[in-house]
């Protein structure tokens, strides 16, 4: 664990070998209420971000198919109480 300061300006300084490791320059800074997260943020969001949603699943037509049957099984039902 490491500490810092922050300075009256609202600035905090990471130390060099969390910042060479981490390889970041800029940071998303959360506020949970009790806690502050400092996240890492890559140089170019959109290229980091390519490819995580890859993987198996339903192709467009599959999926195009899934929504279009739970729409008319819930048309179907008979709305209020039962």
């Amino acid at each position: 664990m490491r500490t810092s300061v922050l300075t009256k300006g609202g600035q905090i300084s990471v130390p060099a070998d969390v910042r060479r490791r981490w390889g970041a320059r800029r940071v998303l800074i959360e506020d949970h209420g009790d806690a502050l997260v400092v996240r890492p943020l890559p140089e170019d969001p959109i290229g980091a971000a390519m490819g995580s949603l890859a993987g198996p699943g339903p192709t467009s037509d599959e999926a195009r198919a899934i929504v279009r049957e739970e729409e008319r099984d819930h048309e179907g039902r008979i709305p209020g109480p039962r």
